[in-house]
């Protein structure tokens, strides 16, 4: 399998046939090129891309992308994505930024880029773009790239570093936007996020392999641990983690309640030791398993 190392903006745009005039930041308008050979990239820099064409399959994980006009990606380093070159070129539209992460350095995007977890989605978690959506980071593109096209001067990263933020706030009020947009999708990945969380507990496996982890529950529902916790935190207010944790506390006062010890208890949901499941339960109800089960007794 060929797969293209980017580990410069350059590298890619280069094999596209175009140069960079910045060193560090890549704008592509597609269009301008097309039609072009497609590459799988190994990414050692950031990537937004904005699809406006539906002529490639694009597969990930447990299903097909289900991809419409006028999407965005995100890539971040140390991601593999794209499309296997097969020896034909292929017509494109859309934009693409790249940029490395040497162009954030002693800016406050270089702490914050962390926030923007749409970076660690999967493909098929993508951004679905409205008209005007679309024209706004279709703005902020042309405007990077004048940008970048200019002779190099003391404000010229810290401009560019500025529209590549607001790209990024731009996208994350989108998502919030597509995350209203689809309740009804979200509520059934909860409902199933609920249903596998207890087929695991009814399966045993905690008995073996501990509570369940974000990245155990992502991968049955075949979703990003990011997406997951996202959509988990926008629909409850709970990360994915804690919620997971109040399922656990709330199995283990129904076993408590039911006459188990707090040793069975601890136990039976995979806790190594009595104590480590006190400690547990004491975080997340401020008191201690043998508290509570003083309280259920007097009532």
């Amino acid at each position: 399998m060929k797969v293209l190392k980017v580990s410069k903006p350059s590298d890619y745009s280069s094999y596209l046939g175009l140069s960079d005039p910045h060193p560090l930041v890549s704008v592509i308008e597609y269009d301008r090129i097309s039609p072009v050979y497609l590459t799988l990239n190994d990414y050692g820099v950031y990537g937004i891309f904005l699809r406006g064409d539906d002529s490639v399959d694009l597969t990930y994980g447990c299903g097909r992308y289900d991809y419409k006009e006028g999407t965005l990606l995100a890539v971040a380093p140390g991601q593999l994505g794209g499309t296997e070159d097969t020896g034909e070129k292929f017509p494109l539209s859309g934009w693409a930024l790249l940029f490395h992460p040497d162009l954030l350095q002693g800016t406050p995007l270089e702490k914050g880029i962390g926030r923007y977890t749409f970076f660690e989605y999967s493909i098929n978690e993508a951004l679905h773009m409205t008209e005007e959506e679309k024209e706004i980071v279709t703005g902020l593109m042309r405007s990077i790239e004048l940008e970048a096209g200019k002779p190099h001067d003391m404000q010229q990263d810290r401009i560019i570093v500025g529209y590549i933020e607001l790209m990024l706030n731009f996208c994350q009020r989108f998502y919030d936007r597509q995350f209203a947009a689809r309740k009804v999708e979200n509520s059934d990945i909860l409902g199933r996020f609920q249903e596998v969380l207890n087929g695991y507990f009814a399966a045993d496996k905690q008995l073996s392999e501990g509570i369940p982890t974000i990245q155990y529950m992502a991968d049955r529902l075949c979703v990003s641990p990011s997406y997951l916790g996202d959509l988990i935190k926008r629909s409850t207010g709970s990360t994915a983690s804690k919620y997971i944790q109040r399922q656990v506390v709330q199995m283990a006062k129904n076993l408590i309640s039911s006459g188990h010890s707090i040793s069975e208890t601890a136990y039976s949901l995979g806790f190594d030791y009595p104590q480590h499941f006190s400690r547990f339960f004491k975080r997340e109800e401020g008191i201690t398993p043998k508290d509570y089960m003083l309280r259920r007794r007097k009532n």
